[in-house]
């Protein structure tokens, strides 16, 4: 039996220095994955592939230092909405909120015990109604944020190089247009994380053929903007209809089938796709222009701050 063992764990070793495996000391706000289970209170464990590729895979949920973070699923779009906060403060942004998910999302806000300060939407969506209108009535001093180049109605409008600060951490908001106009990617002030919205998905990316959909300008938005990102910088987006749940910049600069191509190439995939419209598209879009409240009665300001 001692042989086996023996074996067992000569193999394992062998495969962890092949693989160029690492173990991270314990430090607070971490989790790593364990024998099959999350437990706190010890960072992630990365595995380096090899291939020379230089792209870092992590077995948990790798976090920024005192930031928490989640990541929420609404199936029936295949929506990600996120939500990050500052452990000290509990100040918390709540990124992409879907209206049939409110109740779920406020509750795991309360029961964190954070203070959310700003509800924001990475582009007016095509595919679902935003949760940020009806919140703000259920949740007192909540701000809405959206781009200003969307010509949807939000407390905040933002603009290329804002940022939205919660506790002493910060997103900042760069200009992704080409799904829509106002679409935007937000990105950690770490540059560790990015939130793409639609503009880029992971081995994919938004249509382009309504909203003012433009391919060109998806194209050069999402490697001007995104693509210039730290390799290792995880890739976040709006949806996924496959079951990933994160990227990064590295895999998609090298394995994005559409965003690999030259932009010629891109342009005529996008031409072709012949995708049926959203289904929610004619009630969406014009609930999601006044933060999803049309059916409740209250105006959304327009507000700058």
């Amino acid at each position: 039996m001692w042989s086996v063992i023996s074996r067992v764990k000569s193999g394992q070793r062998c495969l962890e220095l092949r693989l160029g495996f690492r173990r991270h000391t314990e430090g607070p706000g971490t989790m790593a994955v364990q024998d099959g289970r999350v437990r706190a209170g010890v960072r992630t464990h990365t595995v380096r592939l090899g291939g020379g590729c230089g792209l870092w895979y992590s077995s948990g949920t790798r976090l920024n230092e005192g930031l928490l973070f989640r990541q929420l699923f609404e199936s029936e779009s295949s929506t990600y909405t996120y939500l990050l906060a500052d452990r000290e403060t509990k100040d918390a942004v709540l990124i992409d909120p879907v209206l049939e998910t409110i109740d779920r999302d406020l509750k795991l806000v309360h029961e964190l015990g954070l203070h959310l300060k700003v509800a924001v939407n990475t582009h007016c969506h095509a595919d679902h109604i935003t949760s940020t209108g009806l919140m703000k009535t259920r949740l007192a001093g909540l701000k809405s944020a959206i781009s200003k180049v969307s010509g949807a109605s939000a407390d905040i409008l933002l603009s290329d190089g804002d940022k939205i600060a919660f506790g002493k951490h910060y997103l900042t908001v760069r200009e992704t247009p080409g799904h829509t106009d106002g679409c935007v990617t937000l990105v950690t002030q770490d540059r560790r994380m990015a939130f793409t919205g639609d503009a880029l998905l992971i081995r994919g990316c938004g249509r382009t053929d309504f909203q003012q959909g433009c391919a060109e300008r998806l194209y050069s938005s999402v490697h001007e903007k995104i693509f210039t990102l730290p390799d290792r910088c995880l890739i976040y987006p709006a949806h996924d209809y496959l079951g990933q749940t994160v990227s990064t910049v590295g895999e998609e600069r090298m394995f994005n089938p559409r965003l690999t191509k030259s932009l010629e190439e891109f342009v005529n995939i996008m031409n072709n796709l012949n995708l049926p419209k959203p289904s929610k598209i004619d009630i969406s879009v014009p609930a999601n222009l006044v933060c999803g409240v049309h059916h409740v009665g209250m105006p959304c300001t327009r507000r700058r701050e």
